[in-house]
């Protein structure tokens, strides 16, 4: 079993979720529900191992909230 992070945003025009893993090109997906999102995600990320493991272009590290006054 392998784990991915996804940032998961919202698109305020649509309303849609949108997720994607940094640094794997391709693993991408929108959703009307964090559900279905999860979903499409993991079939996306399915379809994209078939062909072999990634070479991923970045790491996932975190958030930061950063304050301006």
């Amino acid at each position: 079993m392998q784990d991915f992070t996804a940032v998961v945003e919202r698109d305020p025009e649509t309303g849609l979720y949108v997720g994607y893993v940094p640094g794997f090109p391709g693993a991408h997906s929108q959703a009307a529900t964090l559900d279905e999102l999860n979903g499409n995600l993991r079939e996306v990320i399915e379809m994209l191992l078939e062909d072999g493991q990634p070479t991923l272009e970045g790491e996932f590290v975190g958030t930061q909230r950063v304050s301006i006054a």
